[in-house]
Order: C-alpha cells, then structure tokens, then sequence
C-alpha cells in the first residue's frame, strides 16, 4: 500500500499517525467481503463496518475501491509466488493455481483485470503487483528448462490454462492438471531447443 505522501513542504502530515492495526483489520475485511460477495458486492462502506472503523478511515489509506482490492489481493498471492525450486515445472504451476485458488483472489482477479482495460493507472498497479511476480517466477523455470525459449510465451501459455481452469471453468487444478500443464510447457519448449 502507498505511504502517505508529506505535506508539501516535506514535513509529516498532521493529524493521528496511521495505524497498522486499522490497516490490517481493513485489509482483511476486503478479503471476507471478496469472499463473500465477489468484487460487485464489495462496498468500502461494507469494509470499513467490518473493520471497525469509519469510511473516511479507508479512503484516507485506498482512493479508490480498486486500489484497496489490488492491496488485499496482493497479500493474498505473495506466499505462493515465491521462488520455486530450479528446473522444477510442476512445483511453478502448482504455485501459480495457489496463488489463485483463495476464493478473494477468484471474486477479484477477473473483475479487476476488466477494470483495468479503462484505468491505465490501475492497469499498471494490477500489472506490477500481480501479473510481474508471475511472470518472474515463469520466467526463472523458463531459463532453466528451455533456454531459448521466449519466456513471454511461456508465461501466457502457464497463466492463460490456469487462469481458464481456476478461474473460468472452476474445474478442479489438480495434480493430474499440474503435472500435465507442466509436460505440454516442456513439450512445447523442446523445439526452440533444436
């Protein structure tokens, strides 16, 4: 989340300083209402009465519903993005259907993406917290296993059967899924090889 920015001549704002305990109770009642109710249902008045806290409370840390979305969903996603062991394809994909399989990521990620087709702002926010660790973490089992692969390909070829199995049909991402997903990226890697 943005710190708040000093006042103009450089000194802190005035008034209360932030608390992390309204940020925390704010960030998880985003998460029970994407839950809940998806990212339509979501209302910052709903939040903030979840949280225990006044409206102006959220809008003082998020400007905009969006942005507290793209907060609450980013926690949601950072212990799954993390490294995966070298050379290992199966461990990448698992991660990124984790990463994917919080039921506030799913009542968010889509919408969030909509969103973004109109909002270059939000399109950049969406892509650097969301999209990025991804692509690193495609991109790093890419160098791995198929050097001369493009890794740009690869990432949409990872993302674009996951997202459409996690998100889009809601058939299960199972093991099966994983290991098969894993064997059609080396498969498809193999020739660039050559």
């Amino acid at each position: 989340m943005a710190p708040v920015p000093p006042a103009p001549n450089g000194a802190p704002r005035p008034g209360r300083p932030r608390s992390p305990a309204a940020d925390r109770a704010i960030l998880d009642a985003t998460r029970q209402q994407l839950a809940e109710l998806g990212y339509a249902g979501l209302t910052v008045e709903g939040v903030a009465t979840r949280a225990g806290v006044a409206k102006t409370t959220v809008y003082r840390r998020w400007t905009a519903k969006a942005d507290l979305v793209v907060d609450a969903v980013v926690e949601g996603v950072q212990a799954p993005l993390q490294p995966q062991p070298s050379g290992d394809g199966e461990a990448v994909v698992r991660a990124l259907v984790a990463a994917l399989a919080a039921p506030e990521v799913r009542g968010a990620y889509l919408a969030l993406f909509a969103e973004a087709q109109v909002d270059p702002v939000l399109r950049a926010r969406v892509h650097e917290r969301l999209v990025h660790p991804a692509r690193r973490l495609v991109a790093a089992l890419t160098h791995v296993e198929a050097p001369d692969a493009d890794p740009d390909l690869v990432f949409d070829l990872v993302a674009g059967a996951v997202l459409h199995r996690v998100l889009i049909t809601a058939r299960p991402a199972d093991e099966p899924f994983v290991r098969q997903v894993a064997q059609t990226i080396r498969a498809a890697a193999r020739p660039a090889l050559g």
